[in-house]
This record gives C-alpha cells, structure tokens and sequence, in this order.
C-alpha cells in the first residue's frame, strides 16, 4: 500500500545508500535515483545529503521519515482492527531487549504467557542499548525490555524496577561470604566482562576508575551466556550481571551474588517499553499487564538473594 517513492525513500533510509537499496529491492540505483528525485520535488526541500559514501537525511529528511513511519504503523493497526486481530487471536508480537534479558528470563516469561495465550507468537530481536532504544522509537519492536542509565525520548516506560551491578560469583568462592566485597578484593581472581558497550560494564569500569582500581578481564564478551559458562567452569571466576540476568540460573548452578557498596553500581533500571503515542493491540496490552505482574511479583524475592 506504499507509492514507490515511499518505498524506495525507506529503502535507502534503512541501507544507507543508492547502491544498497538497489540491492535489497533488485531495482536498478537510477530507477530509485529518480524516485527520490520525484519526491523530493513534491515535498519541495531535499531529504537527503549526498556523500561519497552514502545517502544521510537532512533535517527535513529525518522529520520526513518519522511521519511516514508513523503513518505506517498507524495503517498496520487498522488492518488489525479490520482483521479482528483486536481480539487476542493468533498475532505475533515484536520483543526487543538487551543480551541479559534474553539469557533466561524473557523466555521463560514467553512460555508462561503462552500457556494461557496460545496463539500469541513472539519475534524477539537482541540489540545493544542504543539499538535497542532506536528500534522502539521507530516502531521495530511493539515493546522492549532493556537496562537503562536515563529516560530515552520517544519512548514510553511502562514499568521500572532497580537493576543493580552485581558481582556473580560461586557459592564457593572467598568472596562469597563474610565481610562486604570491595573491587580491590576482585583484583587477584579472573574476571569475565561484558563489553564497554553495555550499561553494566560503563558502571563497573566507572565505578573502577573512580576508586583507583584497574579492571584487566581474562574473558570480555557480548554474549552473556558465554560468560556464565566460563564462570561456572571456573570456580574462581567472577562476573557482574543484573539480579534480573541470572535469576533462575544462580540458585540451580550454586552460584551466589554479591553487591559492592558503590552508588554509581545502583544506578541502573529494568525498564519494560514501547513507543510513545502508538496504538496497541489487545495482545500487546495483555501482555504488558502480564510482565508488569511478572516483574513486579519478582522484585522483592531478588533483594532478598544478594548479600551486602
């Protein structure tokens, strides 16, 4: 139901360029060239600055795309209204989040809901903080489950709850019990890190610096999982993680976590989003409701499992 100027404009919106548009649509570059050209004749202003490198919007491009997006995104829920997809009946529903949340608690939220939802199908996407953010804003994902440090516009927060930095360590460990851990105490045991691109590294490497203490990990992934698979093979071993990451995991594997008593560690929120002003679908609602529940029911059994 888009014109091909709308089409070929979202195209090289998304691509970058002429040239990687022309490929993902298998339509020559001057035929978009021109389309392009077309449109930004009605419109009357250029969309885009013209690089050697690529296509970037103007600014009247950037205010350009948003209403077409929007727009899209409006006509998709009338053609779930017509449909009767209003009704929770087989839909799918967009998820987007950050690494940690896709470890174990999202999908075991996933196959709870569907016991009572069974044609509710999911499409999860796992993206850093800022893609993340930048996928709810333009309509991507119809919610978003992610750690954040602040407010992100166009985004509207359904739900918070505390995410502390904390130290994931054996049950056995010499940090494990006793007095309150210090990052001075970390430095003789190997540390496995997320990458500097995630909310729970900034924090650490921050909350490193400002006490005069140098992090040298052994192991520095984005992935999660393959962090706490290292940490279990190795019993010395520490990493650091939300309560929410290793929630089920921690207890079943004889793990323990610990909090280091640094403000800046405090820092961060589990925040369950969506896009701002955007209609939703009584699956999408049913839904929210059911995470809101989830997450809120989990909140004060989690302060209870770490230690100061």
């Amino acid at each position: 139901m888009q014109s091909s100027e709308i089409r070929y404009f979202l195209a090289v919106v998304n691509a970058g360029s002429l040239s990687a548009a022309s490929e993902q649509l298998f339509v020559a570059v001057s035929a978009i060239s021109r389309q392009i050209q077309r449109l930004e004749a009605q419109v009357g202003v250029p969309l885009f600055e013209r690089h050697a490198r690529g296509m970037v919007l103007t600014e009247a491009g950037e205010i350009f795309a948003h209403q077409v997006r929007k727009n899209m995104l409006e006509m998709e829920y009338a053609l779930a209204e017509i449909k009767g997809l209003t009704a929770v009946r087989r839909t799918q529903i967009r998820v987007a989040c950050t690494d940690g949340m896709a470890f174990t608690l999202l999908p075991r939220l996933f196959a709870d809901f569907r016991l009572s939802n069974p044609g509710v199908l999911f499409s999860l996407k796992v993206g850093s903080t800022q893609g993340v953010a930048e996928w709810v804003r333009n309509g991507e994902c119809d919610l978003a489950l992610q750690f954040s440090l602040h407010a992100e516009r166009g985004v509207e927060v359904i739900g918070s709850w505390p995410a502390p930095v904390l130290l994931v360590m054996h049950h056995s460990h010499p940090l494990a019990h006793g007095n309150q851990v210090s990052l001075a105490d970390l430095s003789q045991y190997p540390l496995a890190l997320p990458e500097q691109n995630t909310t729970v590294r900034q924090l650490f490497d921050l909350s490193c610096h400002m006490s005069g203490n140098v992090v040298e990990p052994v192991l520095t992934c984005d992935n999660f999982s393959t962090l706490y698979h290292f940490l279990l093979r190795t019993p010395l071993a520490v990493t650091i993680s939300s309560p929410f990451t290793v929630l089920y995991e921690a207890e079943t594997h004889g793990l323990i976590l610990r909090s280091v008593g640094i403000d800046q560690l405090n820092q961060r929120t589990l925040q369950l989003q969506t896009q701002s002003g955007r209609p939703r679908s009584a699956a999408l609602n049913l839904l929210l409701d059911f995470l809101h529940q989830q997450l809120n029911a989990l909140e004060e059994p989690l302060r209870q499992r770490w230690k100061p």
